[in-house]
């Protein structure tokens, strides 16, 4: 089924066609399952045949709503430019914990304080 065929066809045709191929890709899965599928690749072509009806379903409601059928990228509003981070200066950079505040610290002064106890 071509785009230029769907183009052709009033809504109401695309509705029963959809219909029918998915009733046909119910078949089609059907028959898998079963193990009785000779067409293997007939299940794809459904699929994109069902995709394919429904995109043209939904260009022509948005058209009778009245807004006229744009793609996504350009019905989206304009993305923000995301603000950088300020770089630290070289000063703040340097600047770290002294060793006796981080964990490992604290856990070796544990130790040899426990070792001088025993």
């Amino acid at each position: 089924m071509g785009a230029e065929e769907l183009r052709m066809k009033t809504e109401d045709q695309l509705k029963t066609d959809l219909a029918n191929l998915k009733k046909e890709a119910f078949n089609l899965r059907f028959q898998q399952a079963n193990g009785q599928l000779e067409n293997t690749a007939r299940v794809r072509m459904v699929r994109r045949d069902i995709a394919r009806i429904m995109t043209f379903l939904g260009q022509k409601a948005a058209v009778a709503a009245g807004s006229a059928s744009k793609p996504a990228a350009e019905a989206k509003p304009a993305a923000k430019p995301k603000a950088k981070k300020a770089a630290k200066p070289k000063a703040e950079a340097k600047a770290r914990k002294p060793k006796s505040e981080t964990p490992k610290a604290k856990k070796a002064a544990a130790k040899k304080t426990a070792k001088a106890k025993a």
